[in-house]
């Protein structure tokens, strides 16, 4: 059965962050441990509610695509046993699904996010300026249609409870520099378009996507965080995908289609979340890394 956590308890770890969903601690020799919990955000607010055994979920199917794509950029996991790195009395059965050993890097200040359809923001912003992130798009593009190619949307990394904001490349060049915001940008599409190819073979469209770099202490560029999760991403059943509609998703578009009926002020705190909706949530995730992955959490 799928554990449930909302918030790690590791006496002897220190905590450097606790985010959105995840819990951080330092280790030895340049090393993080990760945890993904069970806590769900929207609009960048920290919901009351968990959703069990989310984290897990999060974490496999990051596995999964860190993975397959390795080829493509290195990423930052280890593959340390669990086992070699928590403190001793440790419930490793609440932690093994839902937590990864990983370099430490220095994050790049950007979220680097791809998007293949027209959907979320990005369809606001179009509806206001025709544009999107400084990217002058087609005339006459409805919701949810497919861009005439993939395109690089960066955003500003939001601390808890703020909201993020759709920025230019050039923002991106003035913050990291032009050869890193190239690099970023180039594996954001690159990533984008393979694993895009990849779900296609399984019945599923990525929407959009949002990753998460850093950078050693040599400066090589890594992918890091969650990758390709339903947190992070838009999964739309292909054979459902229509024009014009906000499709239904294998993610917590779930969750944020029941917060935009609350008329909710999209301020923390949140909402409490129905049972209900908490399930679905649940089964959603589920079905996504199942399609995708052929990963089951039984």
């Amino acid at each position: 059965m799928p554990t449930t956590l909302l918030q790690t308890d590791l006496p002897g770890l220190d905590l450097i962050h606790r985010g959105k969903v995840r819990d951080v601690h330092a280790l030895s020799d340049n090393r993080l441990l990760i945890v993904a919990t069970d806590r769900l955000s929207a609009f960048d607010v920290v919901l009351p509610d968990p959703i069990p055994g989310k984290g897990e979920m999060l974490t496999q199917i990051s596995n999964f695509w860190f993975g397959k794509t390795a080829h493509i950029m290195p990423n930052h996991l280890l593959h340390t046993p669990l086992s070699d790195v928590m403190p001793a009395g440790t419930d490793l059965k609440l932690y093994e699904k839902r937590a990864v050993v990983t370099k430490r890097l220095k994050p790049v200040p950007v979220e680097a996010i791809a998007r293949g359809y027209l959907i979320g923001s990005g369809w606001k912003d179009y509806q206001r300026s025709g544009s999107l992130c400084g990217i002058q798009l087609p005339v006459g593009l409805q919701q949810a249609e497919q861009l005439p190619e993939p395109i690089f949307t960066p955003s500003t990394k939001a601390a808890v409870g703020d909201h993020d904001e759709n920025v230019s490349f050039d923002a991106v060049v003035a913050a990291v520099g032009a050869d890193l915001a190239e690099q970023v940008r180039d594996a954001t599409l690159a990533i984008y378009k393979w694993a895009a190819a990849y779900a296609a073979t399984r019945g599923i469209i990525i929407a959009d996507t949002k990753f998460e770099f850093g950078t050693d202490e040599h400066g090589t560029l890594y992918v890091m965080d969650e990758m390709l999760t339903p947190d992070s991403s838009r999964f739309w059943p292909a054979e459902e995908y229509r024009i014009g509609i906000s499709p239904p998703s294998y993610d917590k578009q779930f969750v944020r289609d029941y917060l935009e009926a609350q008329g909710w002020n999209k301020k923390a705190p949140g909402p409490k979340v129905p049972t209900e909706v908490i399930d679905g949530t649940a089964a959603k995730y589920a079905e996504a890394l199942q399609k995708l992955a052929g990963i089951r959490l039984d």
